[in-house]
């Protein structure tokens, strides 16, 4: 068994005090995420987490993109039959997480989700490549294939087929918008006494700003 506990890194990029924060939530995300998109060493700075609940009690975490976010809440994309897709059906909360080693920092968010208008889900699907549209209607996403070629050979019969016809959005694929009540921003700081920031959505919906010990 190899042993990791020597491995350690220093945090001391920066620091997240009471007076340098904003007071909506969705405002300090904003001023991070732009920090994180202009950082040379973040590839995907719209990449993130999801973690749902499935049947047996067990949480599920998996990787996919934000692709937008606004005052509301944060907004992906996915196959409605997935297993995200079914786990967030039977319980409509999820938990986020941005991670950016580079800037040491990372965000953990609690939220509500629930279906984007359909209108909304056709905008962002025909603003796809084609390719990538094709890859929606090919895949029964988290469904048991027989193998790679199942896919390659469905992918080559729909591309002959919509050639020159444009693809309609697959009924079983579109958006979510995260609502979040509850946001954490984490700062790596020296000693491991890390800046713990987190936001709670109160009833009048107004936001309660607390510091959390590391």
């Amino acid at each position: 068994m190899e042993n990791l506990h020597d491995k350690r890194k220093i945090y001391n990029r920066a620091e997240l005090l009471e007076n340098q924060i904003k007071e909506n939530p969705m405002e300090q995300f904003r001023g991070w995420f732009l920090d994180a998109e202009q950082n040379p060493h973040i590839s995907e700075a719209n990449a993130m987490a999801i973690s749902t609940l499935e049947n047996d009690g067990c949480p599920r975490t998996r990787m996919v993109l934000l692709k937008s976010f606004t005052w509301e809440g944060f907004i992906f994309y996915t196959n409605y039959e997935s297993r995200k897709g079914k786990a967030i059906e039977s319980n409509h909360k999820a938990c986020l997480h941005f991670f950016w080693p580079s800037l040491e920092r990372q965000i953990i968010i609690k939220a509500d989700l629930e279906k984007l208008a359909e209108n909304l889900s056709d905008g962002y699907f025909h603003s796809r490549p084609k390719g990538s549209q094709l890859g929606a209607v090919v895949s029964p996403q988290s469904q048991v294939i027989p193998d790679r070629e199942y896919l390659e050979e469905k992918l080559k019969n729909l591309e002959k087929e919509f050639e020159n016809i444009e693809i309609q959005r697959p009924k079983n694929w579109g958006g979510y918008l995260a609502k979040p009540y509850e946001i954490e921003f984490w700062q790596g700081r020296p000693n491991r006494l890390h800046d713990r920031i987190i936001y709670e959505l109160q009833e009048d919906f107004n936001w309660k700003i607390s510091r959390l010990a590391p």
